[in-house]
């Protein structure tokens, strides 16, 4: 399943004030934000009437729980402190699992089952690079 590609910017002041708040939060809150002024939806492809979704903060051990923004197509957005999703996907063997990475209680499919598209695309670039330097060492 595709991610989902909505994107919103991050309300500066509410996020410091979440992040200073939060049990197991980040020692400088503004670093925290340093990343960029907007957030992707980490969700699958999911309807309208579900919740875009973003991680903030992950809580330092024992705090245990995430800072995720959630926010709707028509501006409106919350901040929540969550535990993580307890599901894990066992690949091959019961000793390599994967953990979904995002909030217990998250509409659609596990983390592991969300593909990036931008991931998608930028290697499909890269690899057509590849092939391109490769035909013209070719040529000389």
């Amino acid at each position: 399943m595709l991610q989902c590609t909505a994107y919103t910017e991050i309300p500066e002041i509410d996020a410091l004030v979440a992040l200073t708040v939060m049990e197991g939060g980040p020692d400088q809150p503004p670093d925290a934000l340093a990343f960029g002024n907007f957030l992707m939806c980490e969700l699958g492809e999911h309807d309208d009437q579900a919740e875009h979704a973003a991680q903030l903060w992950t809580a330092e051990i024992p705090a245990m729980r995430d800072l995720w923004l959630f926010w709707t197509d028509t501006g409106t957005y919350r901040f929540a402190e969550l535990p993580p999703c307890p599901a894990t996907a066992h690949a091959d063997s019961v000793t390599r699992a994967q953990a979904c990475m995002f909030y217990v209680g998250h509409c659609a499919h596990h983390s592991w089952q969300v593909t990036d598209p931008l991931d998608e695309l930028l290697s499909e670039r890269a690899r057509a690079e590849v092939q391109r330097i490769w035909d013209t060492r070719g040529e000389t």
